[in-house]
């Protein structure tokens, strides 16, 4: 009869992790986690093993003990699904333990959790369903008797043969990128491991990665070079500059033919070998056509097309279509922490896998950077967010780039409501710098950010009177008018430039850091007008390059936030190395390329989704296989290198400056 008990206590463990499971999966069915995939079944395999461990440390101790063991453990397991459907739904990820171990950070956000937590009450209250009936039925099928060490031993040693189950059926199918095994071993992207492993799979992979200081092992790709027309005329230079640096190519002197021989440290080297043979980006009509210009860079919290409006926005109507227009520009999301997207712009580097890499660069030699450069050539450089400073530690991040940083809580003195004015930032910042040229602003505003709502968002509150009459629902509404206040910050930016007689001197750069995700897919849907793609077209967006009196110039190549850094770096006339970033000169004749977070990414061909692997060509484009593996060649090159300049703090190995 005790037998049987403990056979129905694991049989009870089993069923409630797949049912939580599977039921985490209907939920998350709309975000692309498929609720029958093959991540489900995996999923149940590995709960065998995992019921047998809670079978096993509920078996060790006194029967009451043991009790208040077991239920506790299935209140972890439905802490885990209620809060990653909470953090889901706030974020569009999934957290790390890494995350988690950060989470003051997120505290911030208090109401948006408190919300998230409300709307998704019922859910959460199943989630601990099984912990309710464990309590409810405790003396009746199970047993919570101790047993002797043998029998423990041997549970643990039957859980690890369970478990040997579970690894047979990862490691027997398909091994290529974002596979579940991909996932299990190389990989870190807690959406798709969630969907290919499933989720207490998933967070006991990560918890482990944590507690042994576990980093990406991205696969070291093979070479491919570049077609023969990109890299023949580097053999023969028709006019040099200084240093006998090329004048047709923004590149630096680097010697790597040296550095390879002289450098004893195998990745450092290894880094060399490979970009020394990424060809640079030419040097064109758009060179140098705004040196000596101050800059003005935005990263605009939550800003994307919807937001753009003729009658409602438009400063940002006028910003979008009279300077440089990019009909075909994308922001994507990235996995660890919104902060990435202003990465991306600011770094023109891809994000590592697992970490914050904004504040892990704070470490770093960040040469490239915008405050940096201009910096280096006598600009004053400062750097404002209207939030608190140092939330995902822009106090470091930000003073590495080469900014007198100011925040709430450091010198930016302005209301704090929830989210704080990007108008009110504007008036308090602009008299810091406009009076001594050349100068370089960076801001991150925050007015933008959900939720979108009047009740618990002041931006839209305040502006509510100004979108009351527009025939869309309420929450579409209130992004518009969280957009109203950023349109305002614009317009008296424009007008302080024209007052302090700079406007035809000053370059205005602005853009997302990702997609507003706080709006519901069906908002998104009302907006377009249509239902909205999600692995591509999802992250389409608006960026802003733009200058008093500037020609208006129509881009349709497709290009991304990666490429912004480089962009600016050539219309401003700085010497960078193009090799050295993972973005390219949107005006140079380099092939375009879109990256995604899932290794899908979009070219002048066409589109390739990594996870269905199949390549849709444009109207009229021919592509063979050999493109397509070249393709995925580069797209596994620019995420495994851009990792290894962020771990290895590159920059400084190869330019040797502090």
């Amino acid at each position: 009869m005790k037998t049987n008990k403990k056979l129905h206590l694991f049989g009870f463990f089993i069923l409630s992790f797949f049912l939580s499971e599977l039921l985490f999966r209907i939920i998350m069915d709309a975000h692309n986690v498929a609720p029958f995939g093959l991540g489900l079944w995996i999923s149940f395999i590995f709960s065998f093993s995992i019921g047998m461990v809670f079978l096993a440390i509920g078996s060790i101790f006194h029967s009451k003990l043991n009790f208040i063991i077991c239920a506790g453990l299935l209140c972890i397991v439905g802490f885990f699904y209620s809060s990653q459907l909470v953090y889901h739904d706030f974020f569009r990820t999934f957290y790390t333990f890494y995350s988690a171990g950060n989470s003051a950070q997120v505290i911030d956000f208090w109401r948006e959790i408190l919300s998230g937590i409300w709307s998704n009450l019922l859910w959460i209250v199943i989630f601990f369903i099984p912990m309710i009936l464990l309590i409810i039925f405790r003396k009746g099928p199970f047993s919570f008797e101790k047993s002797n060490a043998k029998v423990i031993i041997s549970l643990f040693a039957f859980s690890l043969f369970l478990h040997g189950g579970g690894l047979m059926m990862v490691t027997s199918g398909d091994k290529s990128q974002n596979t579940a095994y991909d996932l299990y071993f190389h990989n870190s992207s807690p959406v798709l491991s969630v969907e290919k492993l499933g989720l207490l799979t998933s967070m006991r992979v990560d918890f482990m990665r944590q507690v042994t200081d576990w980093s990406p092992v991205l696969k070291e790709p093979t070479f491919v070079t570049a077609p023969p027309d990109k890299t023949e005329d580097l053999e023969k230079p028709t006019e040099e500059l200084p240093g006998d640096i090329p004048a047709q190519y923004n590149m630096m002197e680097i010697d790597f033919e040296t550095l390879i021989k002289k450098e004893k440290k195998n990745a450092i080297k290894k880094m060399h070998q490979y970009f020394s043979k990424v060809p640079p980006t030419k040097k064109n009509d758009y060179t140098g056509k705004f040196k000596g210009y101050n800059l003005i860079f935005i990263t605009a919290e939550g800003f994307s097309p919807y937001g753009v409006d003729k009658e409602i926005t438009p400063t940002l109507h006028k910003l979008v279509h009279e300077g440089y227009q990019f009909t075909d520009f994308y922001v994507p999301l990235w996995d660890v922490s919104t902060s990435d997207g202003e990465y991306v712009a600011l770094n023109g580097l891809i994000p590592k896998p697992g970490v914050w890499s904004f504040s892990k660069s704070g470490n770093n030699h960040v040469p490239f950077v915008m405050g940096n450069q201009l910096g280096k050539l006598g600009y004053k450089t400062v750097a404002y967010h209207n939030h608190t400073y140092s939330y995902y530690d822009r106090h470091v991040s930000h003073p590495n780039m080469g900014y007198s940083y100011k925040g709430i809580g450091n010198g930016l003195d302005i209301k704090e409501t929830w989210p704080s004015s990007d108008l009110e930032m504007m008036k308090k910042t602009t008299g810091d710098y406009m009076k001594d040229e050349p100068f370089h602003a960076y801001y991150m505003t925050v007015s933008g950010h959900l939720e979108y709502n009047f009740g618990g968002n002041q931006m839209a509150y305040k502006n509510k009177d100004y979108v009351s009459h527009m025939n869309r629902s309420d929450q579409a509404k209130a992004y518009m008018a969280t957009q109203i206040e950023l349109d305002r910050a614009m317009e008296y930016l424009l007008s302080q430039l024209e007052k302090e007689g700079v406007a035809d001197n000053t370059l205005i750069a602005l853009s997302a850091d990702h997609y507003p995700y706080g709006l519901d897919y069906k908002t998104i849907d009302e907006f377009e007008g249509k239902e909205v793609e999600r692995n591509f077209d999802l992250y389409k967006s608006n960026l802003i390059v733009y200058a008093k009196g500037m020609d208006e110039t129509v881009i349709t190549k497709p290009v991304s936030s990666l490429d912004i850094l480089p962009t600016l770096s050539n219309l401003m006339g700085l010497e960078y190395d193009s090799r050295l970033l993972m973005g390219t000169d949107i005006f140079s004749d380099s092939d375009p390329l879109v990256i995604f977070r899932n290794k899908s990414f979009i070219t002048d061909k066409g589109r390739y989704n990594a996870e269905t692997k199949k390549f849709t060509p444009n109207a009229g484009a021919e592509v063979n296989q050999s493109y397509l593996d070249q393709m995925i060649s580069i797209v596994n090159q620019k995420f495994y290198y851009s990792a290894q300049i962020l771990e290895n703090d590159y920059y400084q190995a190869v330019l040797g400056e502090p």
